[in-house]
């Protein structure tokens, strides 16, 4: 049977946003990500990270830089007893007119038939109203986190937004918090 998820930004959601991560040394989780993923997974719920990565497109940096940070992100989560069930990547510019890149809902489909997720039971949460639209594409119910772009995104770009978020948290922690509450598991 079909399982929800909760599928996760990257930039800006489990790590510092600091614009395009173009060396290892640059990549930094927020605090307390590590137990919030720990927390979903200790509840039997698929963690999946889906990303665009258009830096490697736009030659800012090679695309095998993208697998070494996801390397990373795995071994710092694993140091803590936390793990994601699943990576996935848009590679692409938004110029390339991809199917992949959020917020079409491509990888969450992806991710859904490799991993037998229910995206009508599942959870995006992001720091940009992208990640929300990603979210109502993919028939999963979206949350704003308001670390890396997503305070300022809330406060000024909010109004203009036809597709809202079914709640708003400071963080993923708390963001986690609410999933598990709302899920009948807290």
């Amino acid at each position: 049977m079909s399982q929800p998820a909760v599928f996760l930004d990257r930039d800006g959601t489990i790590n510092e946003e600091m614009g395009y991560i173009n060396h290892l040394n640059r990549f930094r989780l927020l605090p307390q990500v590590g137990p919030a993923i720990r927390r979903l997974n200790e509840a039997g719920i698929k963690v999946v990270v889906v990303t665009n990565q258009s830096g490697a497109a736009r030659g800012y940096f090679p695309a095998s830089l993208v697998d070494e940070i996801h390397v990373l992100l795995q071994k710092i989560l694993a140091a803590g007893g936390a793990h994601l069930d699943g990576i996935y990547t848009c590679l692409h510019g938004p110029a390339d007119g991809c199917a992949c890149r959020k917020p079409q809902p491509t990888l969450m489909e992806q991710a859904a038939l490799d991993l037998d997720l229910d995206l009508a039971r599942s959870y995006v949460v992001g720091d940009r109203y992208k990640d929300i639209q990603t979210a109502a594409n993919a028939g999963a119910k979206g949350i704003l986190v308001l670390t890396g772009y997503g305070q300022g995104e809330y406060d000024y770009l909010r109004a203009a937004q036809s597709v809202q978020p079914v709640h708003v948290a400071p963080d993923l922690p708390e963001a986690v918090e609410w999933i598990l509450q709302d899920l009948g598991k807290k």
